[in-house]
């Protein structure tokens, strides 16, 4: 890994000359996002590390990425002679960055970032730990200068979503989140994640993988809207479409003058979360500046009826290509010439047979035994394992169709599985189902549902280390905030019309890994004299393995629900297959009896 060595290298001189002794590189960019353009890949590139998560410190004579637990493994492998140490976050004898770089360093010593990088509540809360030390935070781009073939930026054109598939035209849209401004109490709002700007504005695009949104920054004010866009990308279509919905275009860049131009009575409405610090630098520091989530975030995060049919319509559409594939892995497993590439090729092609197939809407993970254990495995040339047809294959995919995007694991056995493998399946099922089968008052958290999954697990002393379930976006982003299920508090209310995955998980490394994975929507249950409360509804529609159920753990409400999920995935999805196709799938959801 001596490319990786000679980054760091040029990177610790670059440090040396401005006289800073520890430097931070998040795996982001200027628009928070979890996927982005390669241009903006810091992380990956100086350190070789490329899971989704993750940050990389660099002082003069150590390195290290702290991960998570779903890159654990990942880590060692990437990081494996590159001069990086894996940072485990969440074991006890891993330390907090912030407190690791403060027992590193000494007083007078200075911490450089990228202010593109780093939100403004990040940026705020690294200068406040580190002055309590004496060290002080300095803005340096060092990446730059030293990254000599560095990826152009996204130059691909946008396009309009079509209302039929939104349901609310940008007008609409803009005239609800004018008033939200309002009861803000804040004149300007600023935007820049890129989901939010997609949905807002009904546009689309492909400057980064899976997720179909654009580069682009805006601000919205009560009697005008203005999105700042690379003209490149705009076509005539686009051009006139935006004119029609009252919203100005302007070059990118030209927010950072616009912002400073803001009288200074005027109060600016941000998300502290989100917001880069260069930009919030450039606003006029006369003016107040409410720092609050997004109100768009909360919007788009409740889809509206035609979003609903539209998501609808997806799973069924999802569940032919996942019938299709599975029917035709199981028939030539036996060839021994699969591999976790091709069959992640194979399903590709199944899903882009559909209608407004537009991609992935993440890539496939697809972990074949001792793989399945690492949460985010990517196969690559060199991991690249041959399917037997023996053991466990954990599959995590999705896509991207106009009508709305998919996100399922389904984790098969294509041999004999053991008792153990049947045990750990059983109960990562019994907590799925816990999460399904839901009933909870208006007002619930996410956190506080959280432990369903857990239990049955729990009581015999595993567990796993990612969340339950993250929010997921229309022909937006797999993962989208501000709901989910996970142990950590987040005060965000579940409420009707959000949807989240519902996918527990259990990992044995160097073994397998099982996950099973649905896609759910919160929606009314009944009213009673204790209030509203709520339930989910189960989306995905693809059967689960029956052959690696041990019944006996399985309550008879269990394998009601079960049983009751199968004849469903039957009743929507046969209408769409032909005779062979329509007899594997009846087998695979016959009935358990208890």
């Amino acid at each position: 890994m001596h490319i990786i060595s000679n980054r760091l290298k040029k990177l610790r001189a670059a440090m040396q000359k401005q006289g800073i002794a520890a430097y931070i590189v998040p795996g982001t960019d200027p628009h928070a996002g979890e996927y982005f353009a390669d241009y903006w890949k810091e992380r990956d590139w100086i350190s070789g590390f490329d899971g989704s998560a993750g940050t990389a410190v660099i002082t003069l004579d150590k390195a290290g990425v702290w991960v998570d637990s779903r890159y654990y493994i990942q880590a060692d492998v990437q990081l494996k002679d590159t001069g990086f140490v894996a940072m485990k976050m969440g074991l006890s004898e891993t330390p907090d960055m912030l407190t690791w770089i403060v027992a590193e360093l000494k007083s007078g010593d200075k911490v450089g970032v990228n202010p593109l990088l780093f939100s403004v509540n990040a940026f705020q809360s690294m200068r406040n730990q580190f002055s309590f030390k004496g060290i002080e935070l300095v803005q340096a781009d060092l990446i730059k200068p030293i990254w000599e073939d560095r990826p152009a930026l996204p130059e691909q054109k946008i396009f309009v979503y079509d209302v039929a598939f939104a349901g609310q035209s940008c007008t609409e849209k803009m005239s609800v989140l004018r008033q939200k401004i309002k009861e803000a109490h804040a004149d300007v709002f600023v935007l820049n994640t890129l989901d939010d700007i997609a949905w807002l504005f009904n546009i689309r695009g492909n400057d980064v993988s899976y997720n179909p949104v654009a580069t682009a920054y805006a601000l919205v004010d009560e009697s005008k809207a203005v999105i700042y866009i690379p003209a490149e990308k705009l076509t005539e279509e686009v051009r006139s479409y935006l004119a029609s919905q009252q919203v100005l275009i302007k070059d990118y860049q030209q927010i950072y003058n616009d912002l400073g131009a803001v009288s200074k009575d005027k109060r600016i409405l941000l998300d502290g979360s989100k917001i880069n610090q260069s930009l919030f630098e450039a606003i006029t520091p006369a003016c107040a500046v409410i720092n609050h989530m997004s109100p768009v975030t909360l919007l788009k995060s409740i889809k509206n009826e035609t979003e609903i049919s539209g998501m609808r319509q997806a799973m069924i559409k999802d569940g032919v290509a996942l019938t299709r594939f599975f029917r035709w892995l199981e028939n030539a497993v036996g060839s021994g010439e699969l591999t976790e590439i091709s069959i992640a090729e194979k399903l590709y092609d199944f899903r882009a047979e559909q209608a407004n197939f537009f991609g992935e809407s993440f890539g496939t993970i697809a972990g074949y035994a001792s793989h399945g254990a690492i949460v985010h495995y990517k196969a690559d040339e060199q991991s690249n394992a041959k399917i037997l047809p023996e053991g466990i294959l954990l599959l995590d995919s999705g896509g991207q169709f106009f009508e709305g995007t998919t996100d399922i694991t389904r984790t098969i056995t294509l041999g004999n599985p053991t008792p153990q493998q049947k045990t750990d399946f059983t109960l990562v099922l019994k907590g799925h189902i816990g999460i399904a089968t839901a009933v909870f008052p208006f007002g619930t958290r996410g956190s506080q549902l959280d432990v369903l999954a857990r239990k049955a697990m729990w009581d015999r002393h595993l567990n796993y280390g990612h969340g339950t379930g993250h929010g997921v976006g229309h022909f937006l982003n797999v993962h989208e905030g501000p709901q989910n299920i996970r142990m950590d508090e987040n005060p965000v209310i579940l409420q009707p019309g959000m949807f989240i995955s519902n996918e527990p998980g259990l990992y044995r490394t160097n073994e397998y890994g099982i996950r099973t994975e649905n896609l759910i929507m919160v929606t009314p249950d009944q009213q009673s004299e204790f209030g509203q409360f709520l339930r989910f509804e189960t989306l995905t529609l693809f059967p689960v393995d029956v052959n690696l159920i041990y019944i006996d753990l399985l309550t008879k409400d269990e394998i009601d629900w079960l049983n009751a999920y199968h004849q469903e995935v039957y009743d929507k999805i046969a209408p769409y297959l032909n005779e062979i196709e329509k007899k594997w799938l009846k087998d695979k959801t016959k009935a358990l009896s208890c």
